[in-house]
């Protein structure tokens, strides 16, 4: 019974073969002599993510496509004739009142889109495609949308297939006569076109999903669905953004019979025998490049230009927009009159100009700043800028790092030139090497130049340089080098091999790694100084610990004076408040344990502080601010680090650190050292980090005599720290549709920086006070364009923000234990945005305009109760005072 039953299912098994058999790919085809005829509809829009009730934008089009076979070849190869007629094409704005809008067609567009191509088609698989090499792009890709829909396979599996949106993976799920088509978007490969900031918090977030459906019966293919969806936005901010939807649908409408075709006429003599001249065509569609009638050309700005009226102010929006429109004028430049441009601006002017000729980076805009900054004659303020746009590009190219190398290669320059040249070398070998671009000849060239720098340096300040731009690198083949540094070098080279470390992500905080910090901070081989000692155990804590470093580094506070003891158990109780701390959990877990959380450790009454927390939380985005404090035994400042961090999808990025640093104070002061640490040469300097570039250390003075040189030179007026712009956001991405139709994204985003600190040091109170001025401004320009035979449309964002922090510090070292006020204060944001979204269909053209703006309150952070205690004590001294 068993055996007949078996017999049965293998029956049943072939029956159900037979009957979808008519779907099997061998069984597809268009029949010889029969004109097919299908109904065509096309439906695309264009909506804004978030904004003022604006409305979308809907493209409708619907038109007969035709195809009949003029060949088949033994092999079951058929030549195949589409043709598009009778397209007729409207478009509305969703929401708005009236009805859709007729887009009247002209003649030439009439005949160019009645032109048939031809396909080689074989089993529901294209193997070419031959056309009108001379027909419009537009036109040529519309063409291209329809005969993908021609492009499918009658059995499950996936896939790579060709058609309008590239070569991309597909997936088939065949079920009676219905066969669904998955396309991964993101997998598709096509031609580079456009470009894309390095840093993936400035980028773009794009979602798309692609389905199609066919139906098939008796052999034939009687209907297509076929939906496509894009949402693009910012990473740091969704609501800024587009989604773009397409739908296609083809229908079979009739089947007629027509005269054949003559026999003799095969698929390699076909094309070149009908009518017109017929060339292969490629499958994917061609990028289609708008021409802007409407662009400021630099020429006929330098006609206008007036360098009386050169002023700004980088930290004024009006001045972001400003720098961004002069990079798109410089992009289109020719170099004669970019280098005109660069002689006849005033000196104010100059910085500006160079910054946005380096984040315009054509070559024609290089070879302008190469021609025009002479390393041995300029001056350094402005050399120092043109080093610093390069690191701070978000793209950079190799004609970018060629002339950085070349500005470099043997001149005579002054040694803080040489130094930021370094540093911002560093920065660009990185992100060439993030674009995949390691293997460039330029690049090598850059990573040995920093190497070789750095084995012939002579003085430890040269150490410390080059040690500084590996970290901007990020090469992972370079940290043997930083941890040889690391253990080895004396207290200034470790500690710049340590920093140089910490930038790095966690995935290349190996084991090796933390074996040697575990050795540093734990006094395995040598005896280091303490900072050198808490940094290490920051790599350790901050990098996926693992539970025994933990509680050996908490078990160790023992070991350490009462101030580093402090600063590090208040380092790991912050982690504890900190949702994005990797360390979170781990930390969370061991504390439970009365063995290692009690009293006994954590009962340290130093004055030394660790403190972080959160300034701004959205959807996307958590920006926090971190300050440690670390001070010596007898209440002398040691290093302060004030930290501006932002997080958002698992990345992290370093806004701004800012390190300040003094040493030898407290035999100034009067104050014993501690046995057996020696006597340090009385220092002060600072340290800061930008957008995860690390800059040329500054100090501020080297000895007694230069620090009273310096107080009593010293103006009163605040020191410039950073001021310029930077181009953070700089994207380019082209997207085509499976329609046919091109979508194109470009995102700018400016910032306007200016950043001024002053110290005034009071040797006879005993007191400090520092304040740290940030104002700046910050400028995005969103674009999403839409691109068809017979309409263009445009959707626009623009935002803008000012804003002004201050950061003020008052020490008084009289007091003890020491008396200190951080006071964080922002003043009030002025923003606005403006929603525009521009049609032109046809001889009519239409613009709609929609903005809001505010102004958000002035905000006092309150950093933490103890700072809170010690700001009332202080500020209620001095009132009184």
């Amino acid at each position: 019974m068993g055996r007949w039953a078996f017999l049965g299912y293998i029956c049943l098994f072939c029956c159900s073969f037979l009957s979808t058999a008519k779907g099997s790919p061998w069984a597809l085809s268009f029949q010889p002599g029969m004109l097919y005829q299908y109904h065509y509809a096309l439906a695309v829009q264009l909506d804004p993510m978030a904004g003022p009730a604006l409305p979308g934008v809907w493209l409708r089009a619907q038109a007969v496509v035709r195809m009949h076979q003029l060949h088949r070849d033994s092999s079951g190869d058929e030549l195949l004739q589409v043709q598009i007629q009778d397209l007729k094409a409207l478009q509305e704005h969703e929401g708005a009142e009236g009805s859709p809008t007729d887009i009247a067609l002209n003649k030439e567009v009439q005949a160019e889109l009645q032109k048939p191509v031809f396909i080689s088609w074989s089993s529901g698989k294209i193997k070419a495609l031959y056309g009108d090499e001379k027909e419009s792009t537009l036109i040529a890709n519309l063409k291209r949308g329809v005969v993908s829909l021609l492009q499918l396979q009658l059995h499950s599996g996936t896939i790579v297939e060709e058609d309008a949106s590239g070569s991309c993976q597909v997936t088939y799920t065949v079920s009676n006569h219905s066969i669904e088509k998955i396309k991964d978007l993101l997998s598709c490969t096509k031609p580079k076109i456009g470009h894309a900031s390095v840093n993936n918090m400035f980028g773009i977030q794009w979602q798309p999903s692609s389905r199609s459906l066919y139906v098939v019966k008796d052999s034939l293919l009687q209907s297509v669905l076929a939906e496509e969806s894009h949402a693009l936005s910012l990473v740091l901010r969704s609501t800024t953004g587009v989604k773009i939807s397409s739908r296609q649908e083809l229908k079979l409408v009739s089947s007629t019979p027509i005269p054949a075709v003559a026999d003799e006429q095969n698929l390699e003599n076909m094309p070149a025998g009908t009518e017109g001249q017929r060339h292969p065509l490629a499958i994917a569609s061609l990028p289609f490049r708008r021409s802007c009638t409407h662009c400021a050309s630099l020429r006929a700005y330098l006609k206008t230009f007036d360098s009386q009226q050169a002023k700004m102010d980088v930290s004024k929006a009006a001045t972001t927009w400003q720098f961004q429109r002069f990079i798109q004028m410089l992009r289109s430049a020719k170099k004669r009159d970019v280098l005109q441009l660069l002689k006849r601006a005033p000196e104010e002017m100059l910085p500006f100009v160079v910054e946005a000729a380096v984040a315009a980076q054509t070559v024609p805009a290089l070879a302008a700043l190469s021609d025009f900054l002479d390393f041995s004659k300029k001056p350094r303020s402005l050399l120092e800028t043109f080093l610093y746009a390069a690191a701070f590009s978000p793209r950079p190219t190799k004609e970018l790092l060629s002339l950085v190398l070349d500005k470099l290669d043997g001149k005579q320059m002054a040694p803080e030139v040489w130094d930021t040249g370094m540093v911002a070398l560093g920065s660009l070998v990185g992100k060439m090497c993030q674009q995949q671009l390691c293997g460039l000849q330029e690049v090598e060239r850059g990573m040995e130049t920093i190497l070789t720098g750095l084995r012939s340096a002579k003085k430890e300040h040269e150490t410390v340089t080059h040690l500084l731009a590996l970290g901007n690198a990020q090469l992972p083949t370079t940290i043997p080098t930083l941890l040889e540094h690391a253990e080895k070098g004396p207290t200034a080279v470790a500690a710049a091999a340590i920093s140089a470390l910490r930038q790095f992500p966690a995935w290349h905080i190996t084991s090796e790694v933390k074996k040697a910090m575990r050795r540093i901070f734990h006094e395995k081989w040598k005896s280091y100084e303490k900072t050198c000692r808490l940094a290490a155990a920051e790599i350790l804590l901050d990098n996926t610990p693992l539970p025994m470093d933990v509680i050996n580094i908490l078990l160790a506070t023992h070991q350490l004076d009462t101030e580093a003891a402090a600063f590090l158990l208040l380092k790991v109780q912050s982690s504890l408040h900190a949702n994005h701390h990797p360390a979170r959990k781990i930390i969370n877990d061991i504390m439970r344990d009365p063995w290692v959380n009690n009293y006994n450790h954590f009962s340290k009454a130093g004055v030394s502080s660790s403190f972080s927390g959160p300034l701004t939380a959205t959807k996307e985005l958590l920006s926090t601010f971190g300050l440690d404090l670390l001070f010596l035994e007898g209440g002398i400042l040691r290093k302060s680090v004030s930290d501006f961090s932002l997080f958002s999808h698992d990345w992290h990025l370093r806004a701004a650190q800012v390190t300040i640093e003094a040493q030898g104070i407290e035999s100034m002061l009067g104050e014993n050292t501690l046995e057996g640490e020696e006597g340090p040469e009385l220092m002060a300097g600072m340290s800061a980090i930008f957008f995860d570039v690390q800059l040329r250390p500054v100090i501020f003075f080297q000895g007694y005599t230069d620090l009273m040189a310096k107080v009593l030179l010293s103006s009163g007026e605040p020191t410039s720290v950073v001021k310029g712009n930077l181009l953070l956001m700089d994207h380019h991405q082209v997207i085509p549709l499976q329609s046919g139709l091109q979508a194109v994204v470009k995102v700018q985003g400016g910032l306007g920086l200016d950043i001024s600190a002053n110290m005034d040091v009071n040797i006879w109170e005993q007191e400090l006070k520092t304040s740290v001025n940030t104002r700046g401004s910050i400028t995005i320009d969103f674009q999403a364009e839409l691109d068809a035979p017979f309409l263009q449309t445009t959707l626009r964002s623009q935002s803008e923000a000012e804003t002004s922090i201050y950061f003020d510090t008052i020490l008084r070292f009289s007091s003890s234990p020491v008396l200190m006020c951080l006071q964080l204060r922002e003043e009030q944001v002025p923003y606005r945005e403006i929603f525009t979204i521009s049609t032109s269909a046809g001889n009519q053209s239409s613009t709609i305009r929609k903005g809001r703006q505010g102004t958000l309150p002035a905000r006092e952070f309150a950093l933490h109760q103890a700072n809170s205690e010690m700001c009332h004590v202080l500020l209620t001294t001095e009132e009184g005072a």
